[in-house]
């Protein structure tokens, strides 16, 4: 800081310094110049100045500061972000393909990702039981035995393997070509896998004991073992489907050409006495096939559930397949999930369509109550929706997944869904029973 006096040896003052603080007894002129009482800052502050200042500041107190500044902001963005689960396990660090719950308690279930590994774990709590460990390539396929004693899990590569639960030890592995999916008898120990090679494989557990099932030079892309445990039905990438007799290791009923689909098979199920089974393909057709006989009952396709498109939309359309599709316990009724997001609710006693509910974005799976007319789906949006099929009205809707979900589980009373995501994380939904 610099005084003037009345002498001529004080310093000039930079003209237009927005730095210079200047006091005036008022007027202008020389004469005014003497009267500045103060003069501030008159150079800007260098580098000596600076680093004195600098030592003078915490930069970790401020760094922690604005961390904490950001964090609380990540804390209003999430709290807008709905989360409607009760309970999240995030063990995994990459995508969860699958979920299964105990067929017995219901209260574990196992879970496997695009992170080569599996756990087993607690429902109500999210709790970590063990790591189905040894894996080497995404686990794509993971179920409890019939009673529960048993888990199985399988990677993309082929290699299978089951663990006791109780004991946590693994007691049996097999490895097969590529996996495509595996599935557990009812009734027994014995697990059967169909894999890219066209084989369909069974064995008993523990033991090994083995059968093999030859099905055309394409892979087996899914299966499902009827309830009477003796046959299974198989869908192939060419479009064909088989109903095979498992003791005798002997195909019942080939369908292809017109019986079969034109494209691969994306999903079975069978209604609960094993008297009807559902396929679906890219080709867009769900088929209703008699088990007892061979014969293709009902074609449903989605052209019957929306309009035919213009030949703008052809591109789009050819894009749709069906994903998930299922029989209703209680009622004739059967549900086909659509990769546009379509839920497709027909009438099994007319054939005909009964509802339709549209979803936002593709549907990935399908699940029905197992005592009442319910159907739940879950989306690419990330959405799990409860739909009553006698009126095709959407009871309500759960969130809580930052990614879409690719498996889900519904317990046997209908009280608890449990979710699988892109978004690494399995989730517990406790699911609202309204008077229905």
């Amino acid at each position: 800081m610099a005084e003037s006096g009345s002498g001529g040896d004080s310093e000039p003052i930079p003209e237009g310094s927005e730095e210079t603080v200047l006091l005036m007894a008022g007027g202008s002129g020389e004469e005014d110049a003497e009267e500045i009482v103060e003069v501030v800052d008159l150079e800007p502050p260098g580098p000596d100045d600076l680093a004195d200042e600098m030592e003078d500041v915490d930069l970790d107190e401020d760094e922690a500061a604005w961390e904490a500044e950001e964090e609380d902001e990540g804390v209003e963005e999430g709290m807008e972000a709905q989360d409607d689960s009760e309970v999240t396990f995030s063990k995994h660090t990459a995508s969860v393909f699958c979920v299964s719950l105990d067929p017995k308690t219901n209260a574990l279930a196992v879970t496997g990702g695009e992170d080569d590994k599996a756990f087993v774990w607690r429902v109500s709590d999210g709790e970590a039981l063990f790591e189905c460990s040894g894996h080497k390539d995404s686990v794509t396929c993971a179920s409890f035995s019939h009673d529960s004693i048993f888990v199985a899990t399988g990677d993309m590569s082929g290699l299978i393997k089951v663990w006791k639960v109780d004991t946590k030890e693994e007691v049996w592995s097999f490895e097969v070509s590529d996996l495509e999916w595996m599935e557990w008898h009812p009734q027994s120990h014995v697990l059967l896998a169909g894999t890219a090679d066209g084989n369909s494989w069974m064995w008993k557990i523990p033991s090994g004991e083995c059968k093999t099932f030859q099905g055309p030079n394409c892979p087996a892309t899914c299966g499902h073992i009827l309830p009477d445990g003796k046959r299974a039905v198989v869908g192939y990438e060419d479009g064909t489907i088989r109903i095979w007799d498992l003791k005798q290791a002997a195909a019942l009923h080939v369908l292809k050409g017109q019986d079969g689909h034109q494209g691969p098979l994306t999903c079975v199920a069978v209604n609960k006495d094993g008297s009807l089974v559902l396929t679906g393909s890219v080709d867009c057709q769900a088929k209703l096939v008699n088990s007892v006989t061979g014969k293709v009952v009902s074609v449903f396709k989605a052209e019957s559930s929306s309009p035919k498109p213009s030949a703008g939309e052809a591109d789009e359309a050819e894009s749709n397949s069906v994903e998930s599709l299922g029989f209703c316990n209680v009622m004739p009724l059967a549900a086909v999930g659509y990769l546009n997001g379509t839920l497709a609710i027909y009438d099994l006693a007319t054939q005909t369509l009964r509802h339709k509910c549209q979803h936002e974005s593709g549907i990935v799976q399908l699940l029905w109550e197992e005592n009442s007319p319910v159907v739940y789906t879950c989306s690419l949006d990330g959405a799990v929706c409860l739909w009553d099929a006698r009126s095709g009205k959407l009871i309500s809707e759960y969130r809580g997944h930052s990614a879409e979900i690719l498996d889900f589980a519904l317990n046997k009373d209908a009280s608890i869904v449990v979710t699988t995501s892109g978004d690494h994380q399995a989730k517990v939904f406790c699911v609202q029973r309204p008077d229905r």
